[in-house]
């Protein structure tokens, strides 16, 4: 097609940083790229009615869904507080399945996935959205795999994304799929934000869990995430915080939903990935300081929660210069 056509769904209750996480980098990639076949964004809604967004401010739609025959390179509902109402709107619902039938992609933001439910279209798919509505989700709708780990998945031609800013790390994925990462990049650089989270990033760092409501839990969080490089067995911590392993397991199941094996995997993890990204450092040296045997012990962990290796990891999301060689 002549351009990418891209309808952006909205409705009262909508998020407008949602939308704008959508549009804002696509219209800079038409403004720095000028591709041959840019991007056209518009933000319906049914009737063309103002969008009254979660702040209360007040959105003016570019048309109205009903009278966009598609098909449409790209459809995106974006999520809010409003969710559920529009979810429950049959016409929304009948007006999504018919551009999706015939998009070369559909998606959602944040509580759009929902509706995307709602309409059917995640059906035997894996979907995230927002962590604190991911339950909610799975119990509306059963035939969903919900995941409330990543800030994306793609499933197929299917997307979605957690919510809020990770909108815009969708939105660099679908840049870099249509026109390349170099495009995507200085999309990213000119809105000063991070070069694309890989989508299997969790949602929540492991460094800003609190496990509210239990000082045990935070303390030994305190711990773990400052002593990466230490003994953290489960009898280790659980002797520094001064409770039996047990009982340590059972507050972190409660608090965090995870045993404390896992949580101290996943910090390892990500503070390998982060010095990945900001330093030149060896990979058999962010092992040793993130508490790893081995760079080979660093590389299954590592394959197991980001799905590639931490040489790939660095390769992709590098915040570091590349030396230059000498003239």
């Amino acid at each position: 097609m002549a351009d990418r056509a891209t309808a952006v769904i909205a409705y009262d209750g909508a998020e407008l940083l949602d939308i704008a996480c959508i549009t804002t980098p696509l219209a800079l990639a038409n403004v720095i790229g000028g591709p041959r076949d840019p991007y056209r964004v518009q933000v319906l809604s049914l009737h063309a009615a103002p969008i009254r967004c979660e702040t209360g401010l007040i959105l003016q739609a570019d048309g109205a869904l009903e009278h966009v025959l598609g098909p449409v390179d790209t459809l995106i509902v974006t999520g809010g507080l409003g969710h559920q109402r529009a979810a429950d709107a049959e016409p929304l619902l009948r007006h999504v399945r018919r551009l999706a039938a015939t998009s070369r992609r559909a998606a959602s933001v944040c509580t759009g996935a929902s509706i995307l439910a709602a309409a059917g279209l995640l059906d035997g798919r894996r979907a995230t959205t927002h962590w604190r509505f991911a339950a909610d989700l799975a119990r509306g709708y059963p035939r969903v795999e919900v995941d409330p780990d990543p800030i994306f998945i793609r499933d197929g031609r299917i997307a979605t994304a957690a919510g809020v800013t990770s909108a815009l790390d969708l939105t660099l994925s679908f840049i870099e799929d249509d026109h390349g990462v170099s495009l995507a990049r200085q999309v990213a650089r000119n809105l000063v934000t991070y070069l694309q989270r890989p989508g299997n990033q969790a949602q929540m760092s492991l460094f800003t869990a609190v496990g509210e409501g239990n000082d045990v839990v935070q303390t030994a969080i305190g711990f773990i995430t400052t002593h990466l490089d230490a003994d953290l067995s489960t009898a280790a911590v659980a002797g520094h915080v001064g409770v039996s392993p047990r009982h340590l397991t059972r507050l972190f199941d409660t608090h965090l939903g995870r045993p404390p094996a896992r949580f101290v995997r996943q910090a390892r993890t990500d503070a390998a990935a982060r010095l990945l990204e900001s330093s030149t450092l060896p990979v058999s040296e962010i092992a040793r300081r993130c508490g790893f045997g081995s760079a080979e012990a660093l590389r299954q962990s590592f394959v197991g929660q980001y799905a590639i290796s931490p040489t790939e990891h660095r390769a992709r999301f590098s915040r570091t210069p590349r030396p230059t060689s000498a003239p």
